[in-house]
């Protein structure tokens, strides 16, 4: 309990520093960026006094002044905008790959059993995108607001050396527009997190819809499938919609106070005794601020969403992980270990919320190198007693031996370095086939030859397969690529789970949405492939449990064991 409270309490310091850090090269971009706003100010300025004061027809060496400065800022604010942008985004491309990197450390020891039922497009997208929007906060929100103010107040204080009065103004102006930042954060906050929802549900709705469409074409529910996700649209239009009233009133409010710091200024230079160019240039220079602080609306908004992702991710993130992890020291027997070893639960009951019991109390043994099937009615816990094995969700109750030693006392990676797991929807990246075969080993360990994979591929049943690829092993997979059907998918992973040489094998339903012979040869070929290995097989429809030694059926609150016919 005091390392959970320590790692929260850092957690939180983390998300404070985060919060209130100002990295260096943000506040160089911002001053860089609001050198090229005070530029965009100078040179509305300057041009108007130069427009008129030429029409008075002076010598024009009294004009050389001027039109030098009209170039100079012309220049100077394109360039000073991309030495800005170029800070600035080096300075968050930096903290984008450092975050994700310490995000994804983080989001390990949560899977799968603190990520609740979001599914792997909802997660996926969902912490992509929320920690997109809190990584482009400072360039979106820091920078903008910093160049605006330097802006501002640049302009205020040039423009009170000519005219007091029509400095006060632009002051004015500055304070207004700066309180309608709390303003239009508070309208952009309060729909945020519908809007996260909302378009939450649109890419869930969406993903449902196209991997199972087969399905919903068989059983006539395209229209149905449609009207789900017109449904879904409508829903993310409508709070966008409102959340655009907020900030449209922003928008407006600051062309408003523009407006009025117009007017002022011309109402102040018509009073003064300044030569007419100077009027000029009172007159144009707040509408020159004003576009400067157009700025603020979008600031807001991105401000609103950094925030609102800010609290997904920590939702997410903060949780406790399921798995208790031990002294890395303690899994040096396990190291290295390429024999199968023995299983063992005694009385043991897990469950992935509070409050309820998913599986258990169960007894069980599995001999090194056996092929064991769970069958058992939903809800019995198949998937979950795999998890258990996976040491992916620690028991509630009970012990869980490997090798007649406790898991509690183990390292989760010692225990996870013995176990390949295929699920019934197996992950091909988008890179070629090779890359997606290496994967099934860790960095350390070294890469296999091309005759491995070659041989791990004839093993899962797809030699005739990659024979008849143009490209071989070089056949680009996934997006833009070489399209693979669902059985050939179940294939590669296990290719990749032969390929790891774990010992043991779990497969949670392999076979899923193939049809019965497709299935049954995928699974015949694995348990041929597998000899010498443990396999835990879970199947839901009874597919491939001849194949094995023994069927374990679960069914609460006790385990019964039944030997197959054939064993």
């Amino acid at each position: 309990m005091n390392g959970i409270n320590r790692t929260k309490r850092i957690n939180r310091t983390n998300r404070t520093n985060r919060i209130v850090r100002v990295d260096r090269r943000l506040v160089v971009a911002g001053l860089l960026g609001g050198a090229a706003s005070a530029c965009g100010v100078a040179l509305t300025a300057t041009s108007g006094w130069l427009v008129v004061r030429a029409d008075e027809r002076p010598q024009i060496m009294l004009l050389l002044t001027a039109v030098v400065a009209v170039r100079t800022f012309g220049l100077g604010r394109p360039v000073f905008r991309y030495l800005e942008r170029l800070c600035s985004h080096d300075a968050a491309l930096a903290d984008l790959a450092r975050r994700r990197a310490e995000t994804y450390a983080r989001l390990v020891p949560l899977t799968p059993a603190r990520l609740g039922r979001r599914g792997r497009a909802d997660l996926l997208t969902g912490v992509v995108d929320d920690l997109t929007d809190v990584t482009e906060a400072p360039v979106r929100v820091t920078v903008p607001l910093l160049g605006a103010l330097a802006a501002g107040m640049l302009a205020s204080v040039l423009t009170a050396a000519l005219e007091p009065a029509a400095g006060l103004v632009l002051v004015a102006m500055l304070l207004a527009c700066a309180a309608l930042v709390p303003l239009g954060h508070r309208l952009e906050a309060a729909s945020q997190d519908e809007v996260l929802q909302a378009r939450a549900e649109v890419a869930r709705v969406a993903h449902l819809a196209t991997r199972h469409a087969d399905e919903l074409r068989a059983v006539g529910g395209e229209r149905t499938a449609a009207q789900w996700l017109r449904d879904a649209h409508g829903t993310l239009r409508r709070v966008v919609v409102r959340q655009a009233r907020g900030r449209g009133l922003v928008t407006g409010a600051v062309l408003l106070v523009t407006a009025a710091g117009t007017v002022g200024c011309a109402l102040v230079a018509a009073a003064s005794d300044v030569p007419p160019p100077v009027q000029a240039l009172l007159v144009l220079t707040p509408v020159a601020t004003g576009e400067a602080l157009g700025v603020l609306a979008d600031a807001v908004r991105a401000l609103a969403r950094s925030r609102a992702a800010e609290r997904r991710l920590d939702a997410v993130l903060d949780q406790a992980p399921a798995v208790r992890d031990a002294d890395a020291a303690a899994g040096d027997v396990l190291a290295g270990a390429r024999r199968a070893p023995r299983l063992e639960l005694r009385g043991v009951t897990a469950s992935w919320t509070a409050g309820r019991t998913h599986l258990g109390p169960v007894d069980l043994v599995i001999e090194p190198g056996e092929h064991v099937a769970l069958v058992g009615g939903n809800g019995s816990g198949k998937s979950t007693l795999l998890a258990v094995l996976a040491r992916h969700l620690d028991p509630v109750r009970g012990r869980y031996l490997v090798d007649g030693r406790d898991v509690a006392e183990l390292p989760a990676a010692a225990v996870r370095s013995l176990v390949a797991v295929v699920d019934d929807e197996p992950h091909v990246f988008a890179t070629t086939l090779r890359e997606n075969l290496r994967l099934a080993r860790r960095p350390d360990e070294p890469a296999p030859e091309d005759e491995q994979l070659l041989l791990a591929l004839r093993s899962a049943g797809l030699g005739d397969w990659v024979a008849g690829l143009t490209d071989g092993l070089d056949t680009r997979l996934g997006t833009s690529g070489h399209g693979i059907s669902g059985g050939e998918r179940t294939r590669l992973a296990i290719a990749r789970a032969l390929l790891s040489e774990r010992p043991v094998l779990l497969l949670d339903e392999p076979g899923a949405h193939l049809d019965h012979p497709t299935a049954r040869a995928v699974l015949a070929d694995l348990m041929s492939a597998a000899a010498g290995r443990t396999v835990v097989l879970v199947s839901h429809h009874g597919t491939g449990v001849d194949l094995a030694g023994r069927v374990v059926e679960l069914d609460r609150p006790t385990t019964r064991e039944k030997v197959a016919a054939h064993a």
